[in-house]
């Protein structure tokens, strides 16, 4: 059994609980998918045998994925696979058919078992001892496994309590030199990840409001000046260059949208102006000295 471990390359840790996740996902959606068919019937019809109809659906993912390839869906997807190593040999050995059945057993039938009893005991008070005891049988399980999981951390063999008693472990189906890859994209895709980190702590550092304002009044200066100097500057808004919507000012001689001023002067407690880069006082409506100046005009 030594030399059948030594033989074959380990599978990354990583690799077998994540295999964990896919086939958790896997039972997720077929169940979901499976209940979508009754939800125009009565409601509460399949909460009686949920877990009856749970162990089915279960079972019948095992019949074509353990029982007939030695792999769960996940392992098919990570491309690995059980091996028996209760075997011994250089060669692989798939999973015999007992082994297959205690799989089937220790995992469908405990998944079961955990749903079916909290409903089997609330309706009958007299078996209160074999409540405990399924209790505390439960404690020592879930305590055996995370010593389990403990001893997988260290030696990377048998994530599963289950994988343990039976001898199997996951291996490659493939040899490990035909599935070496080219690592340059993964490298690009960390760096592509750090650099977008970066940015997410950057920013919130950066003024991106005077930044805007400040490139903006650069590129287009002279422009601003030329129909500030024929209309005085008021006629439109400092910040959105159209008709200054319930106008205010900030001490300066230009004019701004309410909302546009509001929410720069919110964002940017040093808010200045992008046309002359006065720095805000205060905002006070300008509408009666527009009226005052029209009717001097008039």
């Amino acid at each position: 059994m030594a030399g059948s471990e030594n033989s074959s390359p380990r599978v990354l840790r990583i690799s077998q609980l994540d295999a964990f996740e896919l086939d958790d996902a896997l039972e997720l959606l077929v169940w979901s998918r499976f209940a979508r068919c009754f939800q125009n019937f009565k409601p509460g019809l399949l909460t009686r045998v949920e877990p009856e109809l749970k162990a089915l659906l279960q079972l019948l993912v095992w019949r074509f994925t353990v029982y007939s390839r030695s792999a769960t869906v996940g392992q098919t997807l990570l491309n690995i696979r059980y091996h028996n190593t209760l075997i011994a040999g250089q060669k692989y050995r798939s999973l015999s058919r007992k082994q297959k059945l205690w799989f089937a057993l220790l995992t469908v039938g405990e998944k079961w078992l955990k749903e079916r009893s909290h409903s089997f005991f609330l309706g009958h008070s007299g078996l209160q001892k074999a409540r405990h005891a399924l209790a505390l049988f439960s404690s020592a399980a879930k305590v055996a496994s995370l010593l389990n999981f403990m001893l997988f951390l260290q030696s990377g063999m048998f994530p599963t309590l289950t994988e343990r008693m039976l001898g199997v472990r996951p291996v490659f189906v493939q040899d490990r030199g035909a599935r070496e890859i080219n690592f340059r994209y993964m490298n690009r895709e960390l760096l592509w990840h750090g650099f977008a980190e970066f940015l997410i702590f950057l920013l919130p550092l950066i003024n991106v409001w005077k930044l805007k304002s400040r490139v903006s009044g650069f590129f287009s200066g002279s422009d601003r000046a030329g129909r500030e100097s024929e209309s005085g500057g008021r006629s439109e808004c400092a910040i959105c260059s159209e008709w200054p919507v319930m106008p205010h000012a900030i001490g300066c001689s230009h004019v701004f949208c309410y909302y546009c001023v509001k929410s720069r002067t919110t964002a940017d407690v040093f808010f200045t102006c992008p046309r002359c880069g006065f720095e805000v006082d205060a905002v006070r409506p300008v509408k009666f000295q527009i009226e005052l100046t029209e009717m001097q005009q008039t």
